[in-house]
């Protein structure tokens, strides 16, 4: 038996075991298992080579549109970018990966226009580990959803977890120190569902055999073979509905009940037409909101303060960190700076390298000859 047909079997068992707390041991050994399995079929697909679709990550940020064939991602990424991909009405219209570039806000986004996934993708289907290999490295993931096919989202999601993905998930604060003898022991900052020996059997599943576990938060199997695994991927997600240019102003009460079917807020989901460019803008805006990037402008030295081309941070930077991303020799003739702006308590405050800017900010090095 392959490897995919174990994964399969494992499965289909843990599918047909009801949850109790009698069984609640027996699968969290199966779904220990079937984590191994499956990490073991990436890890063989990586060493198999193949065509593979890397792409190198440019800009300040990166942008995966993410769909099954025909809901219009090529149609975005052209509208949106300078890229130039192939479009059509039917489906695998992209066969490769297309990159382009969105400037918005000052920032260079690196949009991705992946091919379109199929059902089963996470086991090799469709080129479907490359795709996915592609979406693993983004900063940001955006369903890109037909008005008419809602329900693709399910299957999307279920795609992106099968690879290890977990979007709009925070890792689990699990933390574990191996140590030399006296098995495994649990201890826990919060009262657990879990039963302690449940918490053992998975932890030495994952091949522990002296530790010390710490769980501070509830978490269940699936959370904390997260917790115990280093290959999962936390990306945070939007969700653009495309192809709205085609429907009656009536079937949007349709739409926007299937979203809150999925517990998506049709408030927080943005309604385009890639085709008539409309609700690009709007795009544009969530996608910024979501990479959580701050602006900030250069006073520079003899030319004033820089507004065209702001340096582009992570929300939470530090002057170093600043001065990192400026590369040169910023940061051997680091004396101190200058901020004005929203971080600062007056304008022109002196600081050093270990202030945290914010956006919009206008900062002044000062530097050593």
């Amino acid at each position: 038996m392959g490897l995919e047909e174990e994964i399969e079997a494992i499965e289909e068992e843990i599918a047909n075991t009801p949850y109790n707390k009698s069984t609640e041991a027996h699968i969290g050994r199966l779904k220990s298992k079937l984590a191994e399995k499956k990490e073991k079929l990436e890890n063989q697909s990586s060493a198999g080579g193949g065509t593979g679709y890397a792409v190198e990550k440019t800009g300040d940020a990166t942008v995966a549109l993410v769909g099954f064939p025909s809901v219009g991602k090529s149609s975005l990424l052209n509208s949106l970018t300078n890229a130039e991909s192939e479009t059509g009405s039917y489906e695998f219209t992209t066969l490769d990966v297309n990159p382009g570039m969105c400037k918005h806000r000052g920032a260079n986004l690196q949009i991705l226009d992946v091919p379109g996934l199929i059902e089963g993708a996470a086991i090799g289907k469709g080129d479907g580990k490359q795709v996915l290999s592609v979406v693993r490295n983004a900063d940001l993931i955006a369903y890109v959803l037909s008005v008419f096919e809602i329900e693709q989202y399910d299957r999307l999601r279920k795609e992106l977890y099968d690879i290890n993905i977990r979007v709009d998930q925070e890792p689990p604060r699990v933390t574990v120190r191996p140590k030399i003898k006296d098995g495994i022991k649990v201890t826990s900052t919060v009262e657990q569902d879990l039963d302690e020996e449940t918490i053992k059997e998975v932890v030495r599943d994952q091949g522990f055999v002296n530790a010390d576990v710490n769980l501070g938060e509830m978490v269940d199997i699936d959370r904390l073979i997260d917790g115990l695994m280093d290959n999962r991927e936390y990306i945070p997600s939007i969700t653009c509905v495309n192809k709205v240019d085609l429907i009656d102003p009536e079937y949007k009460k349709t739409v926007d009940e299937q979203l809150r079917e999925r517990g998506l807020d049709p408030e927080e989901v943005t309604f385009i037409s890639a085709e008539e460019e409309k609700g690009l803008e709007a795009l544009k805006d969530r996608m910024w909101e979501n990479l959580d990037l701050i602006r900030v402008y250069m006073d520079k030295p003899g030319r004033g303060v820089d507004y065209e081309e702001p340096l582009i941070l992570e929300r939470g930077s530090t002057i170093e960190e600043a001065i990192e991303k400026l590369g040169g020799d910023f940061e051997e003739r680091f004396r101190f700076a200058r901020v004005s702006g929203p971080s600062a308590t007056h304008d022109e405050q002196q600081v050093g390298d270990q202030h945290v800017l914010e956006d919009e900010d206008v900062l002044k090095l000062i530097l050593r000859r």
